[in-house]
């Protein structure tokens, strides 16, 4: 289990490194708390695995999101209009924190970190205009789909700049925005590709009819991202009028029978987006062995948007040493035959792409 001098590091490297071009309330949270061995003390609580930053920084989101003050809450630019907020948010974060310590606990001995983040249907739309040209309609199958919200890909409006945008069959409530760096163009489909179907497959499903759980999911995104919040709580509003169809099951021993399921409506096209760093690296090769497996039965496509660094075993092609960054790769299997090919750098929530292919 990490000592306390070892979360403190954790909470300085995040306050650093991760939250300062766009999270700077968890910047300042993230220096206070590392120099405060109370609240460090409150996420030791939590399995070794999960004793990182942002789960102690959801889990008082979380609470806050049901209404349970209104001091800090001023200082979340996500429930708060601009200059709501008075007084120092570290000192209040810590009275908040203790004050409701036994309520902390609770989700931090339950709860995990998961995110869906909606932003990277941009990163997978143009792969799919480029499937969809080449095999007709696509069965969209999202591995690691949390609620299941980026099944809902064909719903959401998009805008390239520059470039161009792309419109669903009916109005949508949810644009993402992508920005395009580089010369090469992105190959943004004309219209909407066709998806005949769309499921998902995840170990822990979030179900978006369950407020509790809705509510969890809206903590994992930082509050200074507003903009993400809205468009999360957007789309979470779009599944409950059009739930997605997500199965419980296991990344590698249910995968078979949901590409079956769906091979009948369309092309199966499988998608991951960081979700593989997530597995152990037996079970990430098992993985792509079952993928294997099942493109030289019958003709499969893979869009991965992962990082190389963080998900070694994969068939992507990178740098020595691997890329921290996003990467888009398309893996296709026609005639039993692989192929790979690598698509475009983007940015993890989708707000650029650099495309490559």
């Amino acid at each position: 289990m990490p000592t306390l001098d070892e979360l403190a590091d954790r909470f300085r490297d995040f306050g650093a490194i991760s939250t300062r071009t766009r999270a700077p309330l968890y910047t300042r949270l993230a220096a206070g708390i590392a120099e405060d061995r109370d609240l460090l003390g409150l996420l030791q609580h939590a399995p070794p695995t999960q004793q990182q930053p942002v789960l102690l920084l959801a889990a008082v989101h979380f609470l806050l999101l049901r209404g349970d003050d209104t001091s800090l809450a001023a200082h979340y630019p996500n429930l708060s209009p601009p200059g709501a907020a008075e007084g120092d948010p570290v000192a209040l974060f810590r009275s908040f924190a203790l004050a409701r310590e036994e309520l902390l606990l609770q989700v931090l001995t339950t709860r995990n970190t998961q995110t869906n983040e909606v932003g990277r249907c941009a990163q997978f739309l143009p792969a799919f205009g480029m499937l969809a040209r080449e095999v007709g309609a696509l069965a969209h199958i999202d591995v690691g789909t949390s609620a299941g919200l980026n099944l809902l890909l064909p719903r959401f409006e998009y805008e390239y700049t520059p470039g161009s945008s792309v419109r669903p069959v009916h109005p949508s409530p949810v644009l993402l925005r992508c920005g395009v760096r580089g010369d090469a163009r992105v190959p943004v489909p004309a219209t909407m590709p066709g998806v005949a179907r769309s499921v998902g497959l995840d170990q822990s499903p979030i179900d978006v009819l369950d407020d509790d759980e809705v509510r969890w999911l809206e903590a994992c995104v930082w509050p200074d991202q507003a903009d993400r919040f809205a468009r999360l709580v957007g789309a979470i509003g779009m599944a409950r009028e059009h739930p997605p169809e997500v199965h419980r099951g296991d990344a590698v021993d249910d995968l078979a029978a949901l590409v079956d399921r769906v091979r009948p409506d369309g092309h199966p096209v499988v998608t991951n987006s960081w979700v593989l760093n997530y597995l152990p690296d037996d079970v990430r090769l098992r993985y792509v062995a079952e993928l294997d497996r099942l493109g030289s039965e019958h003709d499969l496509s893979w869009v991965i948007a992962e990082s190389p660094a963080a998900t070694p075993g994969l068939p992507v092609p990178t740098s020595d040493p691997p890329e921290e960054i996003t990467v888009i790769s398309l893996v296709r299997w026609r005639g039993g035959t692989r192929s790979v090919q690598r698509l475009a750098t983007t940015h993890p929530h989708g707000y650029w792409v650099q495309w490559e292919a």
